[in-house]
């Protein structure tokens, strides 16, 4: 049942997304758009309910427990981001805002977002961490609970992954092409040439040399 609830959150969060968008700006109705939008963190309180009913109702800890704690904290650590992104794009498609600003793609500009990104995934970590441990708590020490605390270390490898890819960025700056930086070599001027390689009318290769 937990993965299933998983599955349906996840589901509805593009569904409750795509709903609000489209009453925002294809409907021209703001506020009724962003109380759909503002509806998203009530998925994640439902799995949260449903998770502890579940263990409290006598349930082994399992692996389903903990990816429910993952994916909340997943999408607390992510899913303001995703939201605030495909909403810049709405608002320029279909309500007439300027384009939003693209990432930056190259040296420590890129880097710095990169950065950004991965504090997601540490917070992801950190509010997944907490409700595993909450839930090791809840079910108490009669109980088998090496199943969640396992999900802490998953938690935090992901992050760890995540965040040397974004130290990468850093150590090894991507470099623009010279065409995008400006920094191809002039053309040669041929007003320029120097004026004894140049012949004038009337002389002949004695005069010139």
């Amino acid at each position: 049942m937990i993965v299933t609830l998983i599955v349906i959150c996840e589901v509805g969060f593009w569904v409750l997304l795509a709903a609000g968008l489209a009453t925002r700006y294809l409907l021209r109705m703001p506020r009724t758009g962003l109380a759909l939008l503002l509806c998203e963190p009530l998925l994640e309180v439902l799995l949260l309910v449903v998770t502890a009913i579940d263990l409290k109702n006598g349930a082994d800890p399992s692996w389903r427990h903990g990816l429910a704690a993952v994916y909340i904290g997943y999408t607390v650590g992510h899913g303001h981001r995703t939201v605030k992104w495909l909403d810049g794009h709405a608002a320029h498609r279909f309500g007439g805002a300027p384009p939003p600003a693209k990432p930056p793609r190259y040296g420590m500009a890129r880097a710095r977002h990169e950065g950004k990104v991965w504090s997601g995934s540490v917070v992801a970590a950190a509010v997944a961490s907490g409700l595993l441990l909450l839930a090791a708590w809840y079910v108490g020490p009669d109980g088998n609970t090496d199943s969640l605390k396992s999900w802490i270390v998953v938690a935090w490898r992901a992050a760890g992954i995540h965040g040397l890819i974004a130290l990468s960025y850093a150590i090894w700056p991507k470099r623009a092409p010279a065409a995008e930086t400006g920094s191809a070599l002039p053309a040669r001027n041929p007003q320029h040439v120097p004026d004894l390689l140049v012949r004038r009318p009337g002389e002949d290769e004695e005069q010139v040399r």
